[in-house]
């Protein structure tokens, strides 16, 4: 869901002048702190922990309830496998009834889906007219009649 924002977001703020960040499409060509591979082997580093985590709590149920880091830091009792307290659950949404908390995740899978939806919208909006979502939108408004989803297909 925070890559739907991460597209949407950054391209508005840049077309209003806030901002000055390269589109989301062309984010991979720009050069980082460190190479690719660092930052590809940091990334399975913290997934790692935090599925590491999940999994050992699925073979023994509660062994994750102690925090890592705070050990007088005692996390809730949650569901099998669903991680809370400081690191995962920071807002405290998972605490509650039963009832709340299956409601949240029944939110958390649908907008994870319209989140996906999304992020191919964006995807195909730049292959077809190679510009941005935020860019297709501002033309759209600018003319209507001319700037829609059939100018990409018809001839020019």
């Amino acid at each position: 869901m925070l890559g739907a924002a991460g597209i949407f977001i950054p391209e508005f703020l840049t077309k209003i002048g806030i901002l000055n960040t390269p589109s989301w499409y062309s984010a991979g060509e720009l050069e980082y702190f460190t190479d690719t591979t660092t930052l590809f082997i940091v990334e399975l580093i913290f997934i790692g922990w935090a599925e590491g985590r999940r999994w050992a709590d699925i073979l023994k149920p509660g062994c994750v309830n102690t925090d890592p880091i705070f050990p007088n830091n005692k996390l809730t009792g949650t569901d099998v496998g669903y991680p809370g307290g400081l690191w995962f659950d920071p807002l405290g949404w998972g605490s509650g009834s039963p009832e709340k908390i299956k409601e949240l995740r029944t939110k958390e899978i649908k907008n994870g889906r319209l989140a996906m939806l999304a992020v191919m919208g964006a995807w195909f909006q730049h292959i077809y007219t190679g510009t941005g979502p935020i860019d297709n939108l501002f033309a759209h408004l600018a003319d209507p009649g001319h700037a829609t989803v059939f100018a990409a297909f018809t001839p020019k």
